[in-house]
């Protein structure tokens, strides 16, 4: 797989204070010929989230930290594949990653479930994530980061995409490094194995039940199939809790326990 390193500023990525954004089809997405629609973008209130919607051009947005431990997250933001909440599910918590020594890439991916869109989940939101994922370990001595230390996080319906990641791949090349499934909806089949990568899954205890219930059922799961996994439930918390300030109680510190659980995973080994 060849990519177009013209698109790239990588020598100022690293040390720039604004994050880089990067076409993962600088010549276009198979299956977006002749899409030429521009895309929406919204704020929403309260919070002021920006909502993309109309994405033809798939891409990701990259953090790299400073002080890098060699570990990269692509972050798949939800939206119910009609739309995509960029900040409290993408932006803030690569954020946050970067500046705990984990690179981050938000990835915008194509809306299956858009009026009028002809993609599908499988066919076009997973290939982004795929080709995501390949193009940050083609680039991984630009980005810091290990390309045996790269994994997918997603949220809602970016977390459908993350695991259909974590269990739809063909060679090691192509398979993450870990899976961070925050408040998923989830596949029909996700074709567990022992080489399903490790697992971090966190919900609401006041979700919609196939959340709340589902993933401690993935869980289980996961554990039969001889998956490693850990699950957060946090009581009193629905849907769509994301990475916001004004986030209070035990659900706040979420990220920092994915981080932890990255530490004793062996996933943060700091570069020499």
């Amino acid at each position: 797989m060849r990519f177009c390193a013209a698109h790239l500023l990588l020598a100022a990525a690293a040390a720039a204070a604004e994050p880089t954004v990067l076409l993962l089809w600088p010549q276009g997405a198979p299956g977006s010929e002749g899409k030429t629609g521009e895309e929406s973008v919204r704020i929403a209130q309260p919070g002021g989230d920006h909502v993309i919607s109309g994405v033809h051009k798939p891409a990701i947005t990259i953090y790299i930290p400073a002080s890098p431990t060699g570990a990269g997250v692509i972050v798949m933001p939800g939206g119910g594949h009609n739309s995509l909440w960029m900040d409290h599910e993408g932006y803030n918590v690569a954020k946050w990653l970067s500046e705990h020594g984990v690179a981050g890439f938000v990835l915008k991916y194509r809306l299956a479930r858009e009026q009028g869109s002809t993609y599908t989940i499988e066919g076009n939101a997973l290939v982004d994530a795929q080709r995501a994922l390949a193009v940050v370990r083609a680039h991984a001595e630009e980005f810091h980061v290990d390309p045996a230390r790269i994994g997918v996080m997603g949220f809602s319906a970016g977390g459908e995409v993350a695991a259909l990641a974590a269990s739809r791949w063909e060679g090691a090349d192509a398979r993450p490094a870990f899976q961070a499934l925050i408040y998923p909806a989830l596949p029909k089949d996700m074709r567990l194995s022992k080489e399903t990568p490790p697992a971090f899954l966190a919900c609401g205890e006041n979700d919609r039940q196939n959340i709340s219930q589902g993933l401690p059922e993935l869980y289980l799961a996961m554990k039969k199939a001889g998956v490693s996994a850990e699950l957060h439930v946090f009581s009193g918390v629905g849907h769509g809790f994301g990475l916001r300030d004004s986030t209070k109680g035990e659900v706040a510190g979420w990220l920092a326990r994915f981080h932890e659980w990255m530490d004793g995973r062996g996933f943060l080994k700091m570069e020499r």
